[in-house]
């Protein structure tokens, strides 16, 4: 079966670190097992499986690869949905990671580009002092995305970020982004692809296989 495929990009010598430091050497196998563990089936019956049960509204494969990640990390005991401070003052998506486990947070950046500053800036804020008591102390962030060509290939919206976007922020952004981040693009599938078509005013998808 053909496993998810996926490109990384080390800033401030986030792949070095998780490959070679014995402090984050459990997490880093953690993570690649789970991107390495869904496959392009996985993806195929899971999103068939929402197309028949939830009236057939997903356009793309995001919710599914979503669902997955999140299902995988749960496994591997990973935090969902964590707080960064401890404040009842800062609550709500805004103010929390989607993963995080010891001293690693994860961001799932599928939604819109207009937010990729600040999901680059999410692992800092964990992982500085400040005046706000802190739920998690971060020490290298992980940012996972979708190339171009999953866009493409898996009906993504034309606005959503994309791992290229992401590396074309760390240069300007890179004295704020004072952590280490690993940012990783989901690549297209081999096996399928999804194609659109109008009902009733909106887009619908379905699985095409190769």
């Amino acid at each position: 079966m053909k496993k998810m495929k996926y490109v990384m990009y080390s800033h401030r010598y986030a792949y070095p670190i998780l490959q070679t430091d014995r402090e984050f050497f459990d997490l880093w196998n953690e993570i690649t097992e789970v991107l390495e563990v869904i496959t392009e089936d996985d993806i195929i019956n899971h999103f068939n499986f929402r197309k028949n049960n939830d009236n057939g509204k997903d356009k793309s494969i995001s919710k599914t690869i979503n669902n997955l990640l999140k299902e995988k990390f749960i496994e591997r005991e990973w935090f969902i949905e964590s707080p960064i401070f401890q404040s009842p003052d800062y609550t709500g998506d805004t103010w929390r990671l989607d993963f995080a486990k010891e001293n690693i947070s994860i961001e799932v950046g599928f939604n819109h580009s207009s937010v990729i500053a600040w999901n680059l800036l999410k692992p800092v804020l964990a992982s500085e002092l400040n005046h706000v008591q802190k739920a998690i102390q971060t020490k290298v962030g992980v940012i996972i995305s979708v190339t171009d060509s999953m866009k493409k290939a898996g009906g993504f919206d034309n606005a959503i970020s994309t791992y290229e976007k992401y590396i074309d922020y760390l240069k300007p952004l890179s004295n704020q982004l004072s952590v280490p981040l690993l940012i990783i693009g989901i690549e297209a599938p081999d096996t399928f692809f999804v194609k659109q078509e109008k009902v009733s005013g909106k887009y619908i998808g379905t699985i095409i296989k190769k």
